[in-house]
């Protein structure tokens, strides 16, 4: 299980990225379609790191939310 931060972008989309894996990314028009397509995201990243036979980061601690 990967943590995954979701947010509303300014166009209205929702973006969504995983930070244990720099660079997965993803978004939607909707926050479960942001949901659906950073697992798929997820997946492709994690293969790709198999297929080049490098390392597969772990996930991180836990989140901390703050609200700035």
């Amino acid at each position: 299980m990967r943590h995954v931060v979701l947010y509303r972008g300014e166009d209205g989309c929702w973006a969504a990225e995983c930070p244990s894996l720099p660079g997965c990314i993803s978004q939607g028009e909707s926050r479960e379609k942001a949901i659906e397509n950073i697992r798929e995201a997820i997946g492709g990243h994690i293969r790709a790191l198999e297929d080049d036979h490098l390392p597969i980061p772990p996930e991180t601690s836990e989140p901390e939310i703050v609200r700035i």
